[in-house]
């Protein structure tokens, strides 16, 4: 029998890398910047996954959200974070036995992140060997993003799968959203920046302790 599953797209910050760490450094550079209170690292846990102006904005004292202001702040963060992702972030512990598993068996991988495309390909080509996923795919202008599901269908056809044969992997209700609207498996992980509550709501069919779990589904 023809194993069900032939691909599987990850998100990247909470699900592949701890990224929060390099997140965190650069927004908090950008308030600073502005004369705004900085955070602790585990209080953009909630705020992260719907891309840089929403981080930002969310990041303000309530009573500076304003569109304008947050729209340069999230310039000076992306700029910091842009010039080096890689100070702090790592793989979660198996992760990269997991890819290399996968490519073992001769499953499609992706990457599909909400950051910008050019950092997105930056921090998988630091943190992963070579041709570790055929494809990766951040927010590009005038693109699409995360829960859109047309962002996912873009990836599907260059993984030439359909989304019947998809485990879509995240952290957050935003993964578990845009996994439910394109049709693919929503798979959750436990280890990111979302309860397992947040996740299970927002439509994950199962959620994952380990990444070697995901094995299992294949």
């Amino acid at each position: 029998m023809k194993p069900k599953y032939k691909g599987v797209i990850f998100d990247l910050d909470g699900t592949l890398v701890d990224t929060m760490g390099d997140i965190a450094a650069s927004m908090n550079r950008a308030l600073r910047l502005k004369g705004f209170p900085e955070h602790e690292k585990d209080e953009y846990k909630n705020k992260v996954g719907w891309g840089i102006e929403r981080l930002a904005f969310l990041s303000l004292p309530e009573e500076a959200r304003r569109k304008e202001l947050a729209v340069a702040v999230a310039k000076d963060a992306a700029g910091f974070y842009a010039e080096n992702p890689l100070a702090y972030s790592l793989p979660y512990p198996g992760i990269l036995d997991l890819v290399s598993a996968l490519g073992q068996r001769k499953i499609k991988t992706a990457v599909l992140s909400n950051k910008p495309h050019p950092v997105a390909e930056k921090v998988i080509a630091g943190l992963f060997p070579p041709n570790s996923f055929e494809c990766v795919l951040g927010e590009k202008s005038g693109g699409t993003r995360k829960p859109d599901p047309a962002c996912v269908w873009e990836l599907l056809i260059d993984l030439d799968l359909t989304p019947a044969s998809i485990i879509f992997v995240g952290d957050s209700e935003i993964d578990m959203e845009t996994a439910v609207s394109s049709g693919c498996f929503a798979l959750g992980v436990s280890w990111g920046y979302r309860s397992r509550e947040i996740i299970e709501q927002a439509g994950a069919k199962h959620i994952i302790d380990k990444p070697e779990e995901l094995l299992d589904l294949l």
